[in-house]
């Protein structure tokens, strides 16, 4: 099975029938001896036909005793290593879908940590997790075919060959089953790929959509809008489920062919035989033998059906991670400059902010999603004409920009692990201590963390940090930052959901872990504003105002305002926790 730590390789295919035969090419030792016990398994199962016409014709019929006893044995043998095989082949193909399975979420992982901060932008986090959830599932299901699936044409090949010698005419009856099957079941096929992509494409959207509703329930719910949201979801997952029936009326067919037409196949062969037995052209033990013969195909049939229509569903799914694994990252040009060699300054031509070097400067403005849009094109996650040293920031190395410039939002995704893992970020254990981590936590004044929690560093927290509250969310996410120590850090409302004391001790830790770094704030709180260095008052995404925070305090009534309303935010805070 795949190595867990390994390089899954590179699928370098272009269709999802050519990914499926990349998972097999990648195992092809497992595959091959997949599809021969597979068939060696199929066809000891026709033997028992055989041996029991052979036990009825030598022994019963003549009144041989020792042969009777002999031809039972060996149909007991039979059975006994075929029930061995049965679980070699079972375990076998476990193991080839398993691999399909773990390699297909590697290469996914992979993918999506190439494409990194581009990810969102190129497509919804619903289809990744559908991909995860169901597409990886449908994918290992779909390699039974290597096994069963093989196996099914070659016995029904050998079955076809044992009863030319019992009749041709039987021999021809069975060997025209393969052609009305593929006639019957290929259009079928086709409609089923129809049906299973557009439901996967809808059950990707409405993914995305529970995930939006999930994240934004709560602003849904100040807005007003859940109701809103809630029926064009109803209508989104009706329409789904819709969808589903027209996949399972198709399946159902499908799944009732894979019955039906090996039990049609019985019933004429078995008639054909029996009038045979009747003219004296076979024996009474040949007819069983054909009866046998028949009733073994009703496996392989079976399992042709089945594997062509998980080789369908297969195939959609395949596309779909063959798409996702098309995308490519967004860089720079190939002939990008350098960044600059010293510290510079960061400037932003449409909303006129320009940072300065080792600087705290600060963001404010009424609208939360102006300073967001000014520090998404500072960071270069948004095309612009943003400058850094006086060069345009997309015609500079993405690499170089990514390495100095960090964008700390404060809705950045915390994955599951410890408190230690969530502050270490990309660092390795081995490269930073406990003293630097801890040195991060206290300036982020996430100390009380650390103490609550029953092991530390080392306690164990929840993805996104479910385990923790909003404002300890707030300041992990700082820590990590701290602790990144980008020559350039620009945070989102890092200290937004923190009681006004907090707050007042994270301005001036912040100022005195970044001294002669530089760094951005976007924020409305005069307790985090008296500590900035420059003031950036943005009205309508344009600066409005540049000074420090008294002076605009002074200078600007608009700004005095906004800011004075979350000084009183912030005082009944403090006064309903005094009253607690």
């Amino acid at each position: 099975m795949v190595d867990a730590y390994g390089d899954p390789g590179v699928p370098g295919c272009r269709s999802g029938s050519g990914y499926l035969w990349w998972l097999v090419t990648r195992q092809w030792g497992r595959s091959i001896a997949g599809a021969v016990i597979a068939s060696v398994w199929m066809g000891m199962l026709a033997l028992q036909p055989y041996l029991l016409s052979r036990a009825i014709d030598d022994g019963l019929e003549p009144g041989d005793t020792a042969a009777l006893i002999g031809w039972s044995a060996a149909v007991l043998a039979s059975g006994t290593v075929n029930a061995g095989l049965g679980m070699l082949r079972h375990r076998t193909m476990t193991q080839l879908r398993m691999d399909g399975n773990f390699r297909t979420v590697k290469v996914v992982i992979a993918q999506a940590t190439r494409l990194g901060a581009s990810l969102p932008g190129q497509t919804g986090a619903g289809e990744v997790v559908t991909i995860g959830v169901g597409d990886v599932q449908t994918i290992a299901f779909s390699l039974t075919a290597v096994g069963p699936g093989v196996a099914a044409f070659a016995v029904y090949g050998v079955v076809a060959a044992l009863l030319v010698s019992v009749s041709p005419l039987l021999a021809a009856v069975v060997l025209l089953g393969v052609p009305l099957t593929v006639v019957i079941v290929g259009p079928m096929m086709r409609r089923l790929q129809g049906a299973e992509t557009e439901y996967r494409e809808r059950q990707g959207v409405l993914t995305a959509r529970i995930g939006d509703l999930a994240g934004g329930l709560r602003v849904l719910n100040g807005l007003g809008g859940k109701g809103l949201f809630a029926n064009a979801f109803r209508h989104d997952s009706q329409s789904l489920r819709a969808q589903g029936y027209r996949v399972g009326a198709v399946t159902s067919w499908m799944q009732a062919l894979g019955l039906g037409l090996p039990s049609l196949f019985l019933a004429v062969v078995t008639w054909l035989a029996a009038r045979l037995a009747a003219q004296g052209e076979i024996s009474i033990g040949e007819l069983v033998a054909v009866y046998g013969y028949v009733a073994v195909l009703v496996v392989p049939v079976a399992f042709f059906i089945e594997c062509c229509y998980g080789l369908s569903r297969g195939v959609v799914a395949a596309r779909r991670i063959v798409r996702f694994l098309a995308l490519e990252p967004v860089t720079g040009p190939a002939d990008a400059l350098d960044a600059p060699a010293s510290a510079a300054v960061l400037s932003d031509p449409e909303s006129g902010v320009r940072v300065l070097p080792g600087q705290l400067t600060a963001l404010v403005g009424a609208r939360p999603a102006d300073l967001a849009a000014v520090v998404d094109r500072l960071g270069r996650y948004a095309e612009s004409e943003a400058t850094w040293g006086g060069a345009r920031l997309d015609e500079i190395d993405l690499v170089q920009v990514r390495e100095r410039i960090l964008v700390a939002d404060n809705e950045a995704d915390l994955f599951a692990g410890t408190l230690r893992d969530l502050v270490l970020g990309r660092h390795d254990d081995d490269a930073v201590d406990d003293d630097a981590v801890l040195r991060a936590v206290h300036a982020a004044v996430a100390d009380d963390i650390v103490r609550g929690l029953p092991d530390g560093l080392d306690s164990p927290v929840d993805a996104q940090g479910r385990s923790l509250s909003g404002g300890q969310r707030q300041r992990v996410r700082l820590a990590r930052a701290l602790l990144a120590d980008p020559e350039i850090l620009l945070a989102v409302e890092p200290t937004s959901a923190l009681d006004a004391h907090t707050e007042t001790t994270v301005g001036a830790r912040l100022r005195a872990a970044r001294t002669g770094r530089t760094t951005v704030v976007t924020t409305t709180s005069p307790l985090l504003l008296d500590h900035a260095d420059t003031v950036c008052f943005l009205v309508d995404g344009k600066v409005a105002a540049t000074g420090t925070h008294n002076r605009l305090l002074d200078d600007e009534p608009a700004y005095r305002e906004l800011v004075a309303r979350d000084a009183d935010v912030d005082a009944g805070i403090d006064a309903g926790e005094a009253v607690r």
